[in-house]
């Protein structure tokens, strides 16, 4: 690893609460440490994540499912609907603007401005 990545921070995003057709798409409470299991391996270098528009995913796979109570759909789960991406890049940007203002770091705004590249090309 070289050593300007060795320094930058681990940043994770995760939505527990998002809904699908048949209520929350990820079981919860109990099964959350199965997430952070995957954090972890992805902070000890193993290769369980693929690219995506928005960054990192979880390789399929590379969650550990086994005992799960219930059913997970994993395809729904990590489904990336560009136009919800759209909506939060302008909420981001609109936050940014309003509440942050100049004191934005530059290296923020360009990444936010990838971001949208890459779901606009989705």
């Amino acid at each position: 690893m070289e050593k300007a990545n060795r320094c930058m921070p681990k940043i994770f995003h995760v939505n527990w609460f998002r809904k699908g057709a048949n209520g929350f798409l990820w079981p919860g409470f109990g099964d959350n440490v199965r997430v952070v299991d995957w954090i972890l391996q992805r902070i000890d270098g193993k290769d369980v994540a693929v690219e995506s528009a928005i960054g990192l995913i979880p390789r399929p796979g590379s969650l550990n499912l086994e005992g799960l109570k219930e059913d997970v759909d994993m395809d729904e789960l990590f489904k990336l609907p560009k136009d919800f991406w759209q909506k939060e890049i302008r909420d981001v940007s609109t936050y940014f603007q309003n509440q942050v203002g100049e004191d934005l770091p530059n290296e923020i705004w360009d990444e936010l401005c990838k971001l949208e590249k890459r779901v606009e090309e989705m």
